[in-house]
């Protein structure tokens, strides 16, 4: 057992360590300026940043279970943002500007995002508007990315820290680790 959590956390790392440097620009642990001044400098664009998340989505999460469901229009949101900033001569919508966020799924958007609370009872139910929060975020040009899986119902019935119904269990990787 121990040694299948080894791999696991090895296989993690390997993934979280690779390919994370595109067009000059390196997207490991990137700030916000460095990001703004990827895009004003033609290093980086929304799009790529977007891409870049969406596939390290799809190479993690099957082991990670961190991500719940993805925005369909994350990439077509982000070629906006790059559209916006080309036609007002690089000028920034807001701080986040065609940056990428994750957002808990207890938290709304209306969007094409479901919003559940990580219960399969939510799925396909329509909130009436967005978190006040989403609407700040999006207010700053931020690009919802997607939803992080919660614990189901916010924990508020008693089940294991990071499972829920639609997400399944999240791996933790400090639990991982814990095997000496």
């Amino acid at each position: 057992m121990a040694w299948l959590r080894l791999q696991a956390v090895a296989t993690v790392l390997a993934l979280v360590v690779g390919a994370g440097v595109s067009n000059g620009f390196e997207f490991h642990e990137a700030t916000v300026e460095a990001i703004h001044l990827g895009f004003t400098n033609g290093s980086l664009t929304s799009a790529a940043l977007v891409q870049f998340y969406l596939d390290r989505i799809s190479r993690l999460n099957p082991l990670l279970r961190a991500v719940i469901e993805v925005n369909p229009d994350a990439l077509l949101e982000a070629r906006a943002a790059d559209a916006r900033r080309r036609t007002s001569g690089g000028r920034l919508l807001g701080a986040l500007d065609g940056i990428p966020v994750l957002l808990k799924d207890n938290i709304a958007t209306r969007d094409k995002l479901n919003t559940t609370v990580g219960s399969l009872a939510l799925v396909g139910s329509v909130v009436r508007r967005d978190a006040g929060v989403v609407t700040r975020l999006r207010r700053a040009g931020a690009v919802v990315l997607g939803k992080a899986n919660p614990t189901e119902w916010c924990n508020i019935r008693r089940v294991d820290n990071g499972w829920s119904a639609r997400g399944g269990q999240t791996l933790v990787i400090k639990s991982a680790l814990n095997f000496y």
